[in-house]
């Protein structure tokens, strides 16, 4: 597939047409595209190895039969409905049914515990919750007797229980569509009443539940053409956590007030699969997945035969320099260009085919990406425009846009927003799109929404040209026993960058003499590695290979005891200390590591501590390491020396 270069000008032929500005309420939404669109495909989804289609009309008519259940359940306007389960086209259904009925929806992960889970439930008073399956239904069931307050529940997967406690899925879509009391519904509801409660992912602290109005949302879905172009004819591939506030708002919403398609991964384990089925044009992912992808093509480079090794580091460094030359507005020298035509050709053109080969943008946030990686991808022609936002600013407030990039940025405030930096460095923010406040939590309200000013916990810099670089969330900083002020997450993205081994890393030194870091490997990085040194056969590490792919939040049989001997390995510990010095070598001398404790596993959502969204947990590593930590100052021999 033929490209321009890099930034260029996208002009559809035929714009997608957006209705937010038509619209007051999410369901007012949904009414309108149908009216316009009724034929046109919302989403696909796969059965039986086939893609199957659903319009918007049955889309509309789909979420009318769950809002016409929740009504005739006693479900009021106001009451609470919260989703528990994977992205799929069910959570849509449930959560357009419940805007359809006047209720407030919100989600949860299925990630998290059985405490975790009832704790939302109870915290938001929520009257009826919709689980995909057993395991869902068996963390409820487990603390029902303390959710006085939940009436029903609904379950996707399976025929319910006998006692008539939980209803099939099947039975709420069977019933009939009370169309007068959906309508008095949908007319009743005003634009400035609560929408969705999202709960914060409580990196250091117990969630919070922020509410988020039909205004807020519309607010920033009125500015969506401003972020991003769209055609007519552009296609989405959903599979990021509905319960999280970008897929919700940006992902779901923003496709109803477009109009475009989305394809539905059956499961995650399935997403590179059916990424090149469903050949989007826009992709939406959190730094993660990207960091992932990075490390895997270094990681194949290193085990390719020396001839096309050499190929590919002489494409990458064409294609480095052409991004270099963008980035400080210089034209491309024409052999250059001519250059990486042939490398495009060659190699980036396959390394976009992993992802469709059609992927006219793609979009991260949630967390800091380092440069080196954001570069690469631009190189290969996957663009990544990086943003910024936050549940408590209904999501967006600045973005990396078509013709105005930085990189290392999160770009420019949108057109709904005014930022300003204090005097301590952190963001603040005002606008329409600013939340209503945390749920049952006054307190927490008045300390984050000042005289109209949303204090966002993020330190940041506005340069000259108006671009907003983050340096790191306020709480992070860490200050040395000499005063010194650092902010971690620069530390811990050179450390990421210096080697594709290197899969996560904290940064440890508050009130310390020097820094000190947990790294980590990732699991398919060590089993491949351990292949290749002689640590087990190769059958075995693809089996365990397979496995990770299938289900990447599980720990195969026998992976526990593989990290074990790689990361004991001392070649691999050598390979690390070198990789650490390297990062030290581009930061202040106050900045570098002085000792590594590389961890036996990676850091995990099931131990608590990564949020469901794959954000370090701070408080909770700080806490749990902590007799690590001491150690690393305390004795000369413990851990891995850097400096």
């Amino acid at each position: 597939m033929a490209r321009p270069l890099l930034d260029a000008p996208f002009r559809p032929a035929q714009p997608a047409r957006y209705i937010a500005r038509e619209c007051e309420t999410v369901a007012q939404l949904l009414t309108t595209r149908a009216r316009l669109d009724g034929h046109r495909i919302a989403y696909r989804r796969k059965h039986a190895g086939r893609w199957q289609a659903t319009s918007w009309l049955e889309l509309l008519e789909r979420s009318k039969a769950f809002a016409s259940y929740l009504i005739r359940a006693g479900v009021q306007p106001g009451d609470k409905v919260c989703i528990v389960g994977s992205t799929r086209p069910e959570w849509a259904i449930a959560d357009l049914g419940g805007q359809l009925a006047g209720a407030v929806t919100l989600g949860a992960y299925p990630t998290l515990t059985t405490d975790q889970l009832a704790y939302i439930l109870a915290h938001a008073d929520v009257k009826i919750v919709v689980v995909e399956g057993a395991e869902d239904l068996a963390k409820v069931q487990a603390k029902r007797s303390e959710l006085p307050k939940l009436q029903h529940v609904v379950m996707w997967d399976g025929d319910g229980t006998r006692d008539g406690s939980t209803v099939p899925w099947a039975r709420c879509m069977d019933g009939a569509i009370d169309e007068d009391a959906v309508h008095d519904r949908v007319h009743g509801t005003k634009h400035d009443d609560t929408a969705i409660i999202v709960y914060t992912s409580g990196t250091t602290g117990p969630p919070k539940g922020a509410m988020i109005s039909h205004a807020n949302i519309m607010t920033v879905l009125r500015h969506q053409a401003e972020q991003a172009q769209f055609a007519a004819d552009d296609v989405s591939f959903s599979f990021l956590p509905m319960a999280h506030v970008a897929e919700r708002v940006l992902g779901f919403y923003g496709r109803i007030d477009s109009g475009i398609t989305a394809y539905y991964a059956t499961s995650i384990p399935k997403v590179l699969e059916e990424v090149k089925e469903a050949r989007p044009t826009v992709f939406g992912s959190v730094p993660r997945i990207f960091e992932k992808a990075y490390a895997a093509i270094q990681n194949g480079v290193e085990a390719a035969n020396p001839r096309r090794q050499k190929i590919f580091r002489y494409a990458e460094r064409v294609g480095r320099q052409v991004v270099r030359h963008w980035q400080a507005g210089e034209p491309v020298p024409a052999k250059l260009r001519l250059q990486y035509k042939l490398v495009d050709k060659i190699v980036f053109s396959k390394i976009r085919e992993a992802f469709g080969g059609r992927v006219r943008q793609f979009v991260t946030g949630a967390a800091p990406i380092a440069p080196e990686i954001l570069e690469f991808f631009w190189a290969c022609g996957m663009p990544i425009y990086e943003v910024y936002g936050m549940t408590e600013a209904t999501v967006i407030t600045h973005a990396n846009r078509q013709g105005q990039v930085r990189l290392g940025s999160v770009g420019k405030a949108l057109d709904y927003v005014e930022h300003r930096i204090a005097a301590d460095g952190e963001i603040l923010m005002a606008g329409g799109m600013v939340f209503q406040g945390y749920y049952k939590n006054p307190e927490a309200t008045a300390e984050t929404i000042v005289d109209g000013w949303l204090h966002t916990g993020d330190i940041g810099v506005i340069d000259d040209d108006g671009y907003l670089f983050i340096k790191d969330r306020k709480k992070h900083i860490i200050i040395t026993a000499g005063g010194k002020n650092l902010t971690p997450a620069n530390i811990e993205n050179e450390l990421k960058a210096s080697d594709t081994l290197i899969s996560q890393a904290h940064a440890h030194g508050d009130k310390r003499k020097f820094l000190v870091a947990l790294v980590t490997v990732g699991p398919s990085e060590a089993v491949e590695w351990a292949a290749q040194n002689g640590h087990c056969a190769r059958a075995d590490a693809d089996a365990l290979l397979a496995a990770i792919r299938a289900d990447p939040l599980s720990t195969p049989e026998g992976l526990p005891e593989l990290m074990a001997k790689v990361t004991a390995d001392p070649k691999l510990r050598e390979r690390i200390v070198a990789s650490v010095r390297r990062a030290n070598g581009k930061l202040a001398k106050v900045e570098t590591i002085k000792k590594v404790h590389l961890l036996e596993r990676e850091l995990s959502v099931a131990e608590d501590e990564l949020t469901p969204t794959l954000k370090v947990k701070r408080k909770n590593v700080e806490k749990k390491f902590a007799s690590i930590f001491d150690r690393l100052y305390a004795e000369d021999g413990f851990g891995l020396k850097t400096a």
